[in-house]
């Protein structure tokens, strides 16, 4: 039997809040998280501004000074994430039950780079003995077990920025199909490193303006590429008879989940959209979505030329361009920036809390409309809109393209 599956735990490490509260007051004030890079010297580099994580101390989320020593900066955010997640879910249930599907684009580069660098400078004796377990993208998820000693399904997830969507999509199906009855879910990143700001730049990705408001411009035709940023979003998922009995807060029901694949190229989105529409159609039909739904989109939204295009195409091909003019479109990275592998956790729980508060976030910088992106994107300012399902979507290098269905708790 399958079962149904609601969200009843949130934790955010963002550019613009590391709790939910302040995220998302600044998400629905149009604040911009991204501004000048503060945690290390640009003058070499062709871009110099980012969506940082600011006034982040381990300390406040439960972890310790040991732990933070013995851990890259994105497995901290998880950490501290999954910590706020859990907290406030308060789910108790067998350990045997319990899973974790936290996934990142790309791990501990910090790491990465400073393990290089003594290796470089200094010679192979000096590389720490903890130089793996810090930068292996799976680590997050293995001490997110161990701290909530959640001994059932882990599986951290690799794809690019749709990694966290697909954690969460994942995760619903193996709590519906019974694998789990909850499950920590989401993903993390901080590759805000000089490193992977030049591999970004000079694969023509980035956006190189030096206005942080001019920067990440979704749908905009002045849009010239993204802004490279960091955090976690983790949610808890449960199954929904537990949740309920146990008179859990619940933010949305997890109901659709779509995954496809370009298979056209290995950065560039298919241009005519027909695989990420059948990732958005496939989550949407097993939402039971119908033509009497409110619809809004937390859309991908990178602000790159190819991606806003395309995925605009994508929302028309699934949906009609009828029921696409209807919807409440909204891309939170205008804000954010691009927190790449943690970008889907963060936009399931914009888009969860969309639902829950009949709230659209803004898309800022959005003041000449692209006459390819002709659909309602909310410019600016945040919008009343009494949504009864939500969609995220996430499009990553490789072709990976996810999809996460939300429907409204009554």
């Amino acid at each position: 039997m399958e079962r149904r599956v609601v969200i009843t735990g949130v934790g955010v490490i963002s550019p613009i809040g590391n709790t939910l509260d302040i995220f998302w007051n600044n998400l629905i004030n149009g604040v911009c998280g991204i501004d000048v890079i503060k945690r290390f010297n640009t003058d070499n580099l062709p871009v110099k501004i980012a969506g940082e994580v600011k006034d982040f101390n381990p300390a406040d989320y439960g972890i310790d000074g040991a732990t933070a020593r013995k851990n890259d900066r994105y497995a901290l955010f998880a950490l501290a994430a999954a910590n706020q997640a859990m907290k406030e879910s308060g789910v108790q249930i067998d350990p045997d039950r319990l899973g974790v599907y936290i996934g990142s684009g790309i791990g501990g580069m910090d790491t990465f780079v400073n393990e290089t660098t003594k290796m470089v400078n200094e010679g192979p004796q000096w590389i720490s003995p903890l130089f793996i377990p810090m930068m292996i993208s799976n680590i997050a998820s293995g001490n997110i077990a161990i701290a909530h000693n959640a001994r059932g399904v882990c599986l951290p997830i690799v794809t690019a920025c749709a990694t966290g969507t697909h954690s969460i999509g994942e995760a619903y199906r193996a709590i519906k199909h019974g694998y789990a009855d909850a499950i920590i879910a989401g993903g993390a990143e901080a590759a805000v490193s000089p490193l992977a700001i030049g591999g970004f730049a000079n694969s023509k990705a980035l956006s190189r303006s030096e206005n942080p408001l001019e920067a990440s411009l979704p749908f905009d035709k002045r849009r010239q590429g993204f802004v490279i940023a960091e955090g976690a979003g983790i949610v808890v998922l449960e199954e929904y008879d537990n949740a309920v009995k146990r008179g859990a807060k619940i933010y949305a029901e997890v109901c659709g989940y779509g995954n496809t694949c370009d298979a056209y190229h290995y950065t560039a989105p298919r241009p005519d959209g027909t695989t990420a529409a059948n990732a958005i159609r496939k989550a949407l039909e097993e939402a039971g979505y119908t033509e009497n739904d409110r619809l809004h989109i937390n859309a991908h939204g990178t602000g790159t030329p190819l991606n806003d295009k395309s995925e605009t195409a994508a929302i028309k091909i699934a949906i009609g361009e009828k029921a696409a003019r209807k919807t409440a479109i909204c891309s939170t990275k205008s804000m954010t920036g691009h927190p790449l592998g943690a970008a889907g956790g963060i936009e399931v729980i914009a888009a969860a809390m969309a639902l829950k508060e009949g709230i659209i976030p803004p898309t800022i910088g959005l003041n000449e409309p692209d006459p390819d992106c002709d659909l309602n994107y909310t410019p600016n300012h945040s919008a009343s809109f009494d949504a009864t399902i939500a969609i995220s979507n996430s499009l990553g290098f490789g072709g990976h393209n996810g999809c996460i269905a939300l429907r409204k708790i009554k």
